[in-house]
């Protein structure tokens, strides 16, 4: 496959094509009030750290977000946060505004367009944003990884499910954690309350289209785990668990 990938940086043209880009987020992801009030600053505050991908048309078909941030710091230790995706990104824009020197790179996203998946190109993805913190002097990138394949087993408990390998390879079953290991990274522990998106059971139907009408869990296609649903209350929560995975460059 054909494809330019450089940094945002280097082609701020394609700012607003990168935007519109289709991709395959659920609608209710995008209601977590910590990550997607700091994604946009990514693009705009650290574009050097902003991936995208283009065809042989020009065409954007693929982005990748990363932030620095300093992991190996007091208070933080080296430790990867319980609150994964959310916590490192207001960790990197805390250090952005405090002056601190970053000493690794998160990942945040890389999203393909659908019509591009299943050619590789999210290892390609991957390995250009090793490359590009590699590039910068770090020494490490970490992800927060939301595994691909477990909407379909949404009552699996991610400690289990995320250690799952094939007979045949010992690599993980996990499509997405698949990747980042034969990429050289190295699965280090759940991230429990990775992400959180609260809202009224009205606004639940509206970015899914499901009745919301009955107490406890709620399977949602798109979602790692259940959304609990507390009619009652008139609310409903989805905490949703990443995968911390520590790629050394």
């Amino acid at each position: 496959m054909d494809l330019r990938i450089t940094t945002l940086a280097e082609r701020p043209g394609l700012f607003d094509a990168m935007w519109t880009m289709e991709d395959t987020w659920p609608v209710f992801v995008q209601h977590d009030p910590v990550g997607w009030s700091f994604i946009g600053r990514i693009a705009t505050e650290l574009p050097e750290y902003v991936l995208v991908a283009t065809d042989t048309e020009g065409a954007v078909v693929a982005k990748g977000f990363s932030v620095p941030f300093a992991l190996h710091t007091q208070g933080r230790d080296g430790v990867l946060p319980d609150r994964g995706w959310d916590r490192v990104m207001q960790w990197a824009f805390a250090d952005l505004r405090r002056g601190t020197e970053p000493d690794t790179v998160s990942a945040i996203e890389i999203t393909i367009v659908p019509t591009m998946l299943g050619r590789g190109l999210s290892g390609r993805m991957l390995a250009a944003m090793r490359e590009n913190a590699k590039s910068r002097g770090f020494r490490e990138v970490v992800a927060p990884v939301r595994p691909s394949g477990k909407p379909q087993e949404p009552a699996s408990p991610m400690s289990e499910y995320a250690y799952r390998v094939r007979e045949s390879d010992g690599l993980p079953v996990d499509p997405w954690l698949r990747v980042h290991v034969r990429a050289g990274g190295v699965i280090e522990k759940v991230a429990p309350a990775s992400m959180t998106v609260s809202g009224s059971l009205d606004e639940w139907r509206t970015w899914t289209g499901l009745p919301f009408d009955t107490a406890g869990p709620v399977v949602v296609p798109g979602a790692l785990v259940p959304v609990h649903c507390a009619p009652d209350r008139d609310h409903a929560v989805y905490v949703e668990p990443n995968v911390w995975v520590r790629h050394a460059l």
